[in-house]
């Protein structure tokens, strides 16, 4: 394997694929789980590695919503704001997390790279309502409290 300093890990998952472009969208999906998001420079490598143009890997990149070009925090928190959850005030639960975490609607992501909040249409977890998911985990009828002091808890297991 050739070695390119940062891009070892990339080079991994290209030859783990083949380096196949038919395969790059799996290729894109395994580099985002290792850098929680796409940097411009690793899809530049992606497209010369698979010998494609960088505008069919940013297209591929941008066009699904699971992809994201923004660096992300170590731990992701979805509220969800769909219908169910909307009644529910999950606006509440949104507001708290922005102010625990010193967020904006325009900044959603920690300084620190700890914190990611995103707001997304729909959990599935409707009879949770206010529902959220932090890394994966899922939480329901959340209250603002609930939610501060989840977010307390977190930063004391990181700062162990």
């Amino acid at each position: 394997m050739e070695n390119y300093g940062k891009f070892d890990k990339v080079c991994q998952i290209l030859d783990e694929n083949g380096r196949d472009k038919a395969r790059l969208i799996p290729i894109l999906q395994a580099v985002q789980e290792v850098y929680n998001y796409l940097p411009e420079e690793i899809l530049t490598f992606i497209a010369s590695a698979l010998d494609i143009s960088p505008a069919r890997v940013y297209g591929v990149a941008t066009f699904f919503a699971h992809f994201t070009l923004k660096a992300k925090g170590k731990h992701i928190i979805k509220v969800c704001d769909g219908t169910a959850c909307h009644v529910k005030r999950s606006s509440t639960i949104i507001e708290a997390i922005r102010t625990k975490l010193k967020l904006t609607d325009k900044e959603n992501t920690t300084k620190d790279m700890l914190f990611t909040l995103e707001t997304v249409s729909c959990l599935g977890a409707c009879g949770l309502a206010p529902a959220m998911v932090i890394d994966n985990e899922v939480y329901g009828q959340v209250t603002p409290e609930k939610v501060t002091k989840l977010i307390d808890d977190m930063i004391k297991q990181e700062e162990k």
